[in-house]
Parts: structure tokens; sequence; C-alpha cells
């Protein structure tokens, strides 16, 4: 079993910037990746940012310069930074992290709320 386990998000104003962070817990041994989507009202859920096993991280063209994904060196914590919000980055943000065993196993965050707004 795994769990992800959220912390941050919350009311900024346009501008601003904020920090998420999920730690995962249970059996993540060999996770291929561990990262961020998030889902705005009426839209479908989207990919924000993630890191692969190798260090490579992949951004939505939205975030690109704007956000930071990064894992801490025990690599069970995934932490997004977020600048220069816009009220467009307004949405619920899941982590979420994959594992190939085989076969691909998915596990998401409960989701926490980012609200950029005046």
């Amino acid at each position: 079993q795994v769990e992800l386990v959220e912390s941050g998000g919350g009311l900024v104003q346009p501008g601003g910037s904020l920090s998420l962070s999920c730690a995962a817990s249970g059996d993540i041994l060999g996770f291929n990746f561990m990262g961020w989507y998030r889902q705005a009202p009426g839209k479908e859920r989207e990919l924000v940012a993630g890191v692969f096993t190798g260090g490579q991280k992949k951004y939505a063209e939205s975030v690109e310069g704007r956000f930071t994904v990064s894992r801490d060196n025990v690599g069970n914590t995934v932490y997004l930074q977020m600048n220069s919000l816009k009220p467009e980055d307004t949405a619920v943000y899941y982590c979420n992290i994959k594992i190939q065993r085989p076969p691909l196993y998915e596990y998401w965050g409960q989701g926490t709320q980012v609200t950029v707004s005046e």
C-alpha cells in the first residue's frame, strides 16, 4: 500500500508564490515518476510537473519558467515551488506516483486547493 500526504496550497494574490510538498510512504521501491497534476473546475486533470527516477524533470508548457519541481535526497518527498502565480493556475493540485512493477501502478494524493485571486 502506498500513501501520499500533501501539504501546502492556499490562497495567494496574482504574482505571488506558494509551495507544495508530498511525502510518500509504503512500498514505493522502484518508482518511475513522482509529481503533480491539477484539475480546475470543468476541466480535465493535467500534468503540471514531475521528476523521473533518473532525475529528469517534465513541465507543462503553461508553468515552464515559473514552477520548479524537486525531490529530496531520500526520494520519497516531492516539492513544487510555484512563483509568479496567475489566476489560471487556480485548481486542485494532486500528488502522483507511478510505479512500474509491472504492471504500472498509480497512486494519488487527496488533493490540495490552490487559489490565485485578488
